[in-house]
């Protein structure tokens, strides 16, 4: 059955695993891929551009602004980030679901321009746990790390308006409620209906 494809927006806040839950969930479905952003941030060691993100200078990424080349963009944590219209529509258009990586900021901008969009917010299992995440990465200085944790009260409040809240507490339970909801979302009436009324005969 022909659809379009279909939008997972994932939010976070820094140090929940909302990144490694996506490439996990990736690896399961393979009509699913990721959708790459751009940022002005450095890559982190491994990071790999155009596979993680598009790392682009700020006058880049202003470029692109001004041009209106993005479907969401926002500043976070001193970087911006940003997911290309052109990337979505064409994916929407050829039936490719897509997962979206994104913060809060650009969550609201894509809820507010895409129906049909599913929205998922990951929260850690307490503050605690979140606190000891973030100082497991070595490439986060204390001065972002506090950033991030003062940011995360915030953060986790907007939680209330997602259609999905998972506790990444057991990272294998967090896997399989984020599979639950894919496979959920696959069978939503909204997005079958047409293809069972054109098989089906029905009016």
């Amino acid at each position: 059955m022909k659809r379009d494809g279909v939008l997972y927006i994932i939010s976070a806040p820094s140090g929940a695993g909302k990144t490694t839950l996506c490439k996990e969930i990736i690896d399961i479905f393979p009509h699913l891929r990721h959708s790459v952003s751009y940022t002005t941030r450095q890559p982190r060691p491994g990071e790999v551009h155009g596979k993680d993100y598009y790392f682009v200078t700020q006058d880049e990424f202003r470029r692109m602004v001004e041009e209106g080349e993005f479907a969401e963009w926002a500043e976070v944590h001193g970087n911006c980030y940003g997911t290309s219209i052109r990337t979505l529509e064409e994916c929407r258009t050829i039936g490719v679901d897509l997962i979206l990586d994104i913060d809060i900021q650009g969550a609201r901008q894509l809820k507010q321009r895409y129906e049909g969009g599913v929205f998922i917010f990951i929260l850690p299992p307490s503050y605690e746990e979140l606190h000891r995440r973030l100082n497991g990465r070595s490439s986060d200085s204390d001065d972002v790390i506090s950033r991030r944790i003062d940011a995360a009260a915030g953060e986790i409040r907007e939680s209330r308006w997602y259609d999905y809240i998972i506790i990444n507490d057991t990272f294998s339970r967090a896997v399989e409620e984020l599979k639950s909801v894919v496979i959920a979302e696959k069978c939503r009436t909204s997005r079958v209906l047409e293809a069972v009324t054109e098989i089906f005969h029905i009016g």
